[in-house]
């Protein structure tokens, strides 16, 4: 299964009510905060509604 690294640059404040949604969804809480966690098409869609918040690296 693949795997993705998530870590959360910036911070949520002046995010839309959408964004922030998926960012918890994620469990990403606190910027710096660091997730591990299975791709699959529905973390894939929160992953590219907020691509701009986070950086991804992708893992085998």
């Amino acid at each position: 299964m693949n795997q993705a690294k998530i870590i959360l640059r910036k911070s949520l404040i002046g995010c839309t009510k959408q964004q922030k949604a998926a960012a918890h969804c994620l469990g990403l809480r606190k910027p710096g905060q660091i997730i591990v966690l299975g791709l699959n098409p529905v973390t894939e869609g929160q992953i590219n509604r907020i691509k701009h918040l986070i950086s991804v690296e992708r893992e085998k």
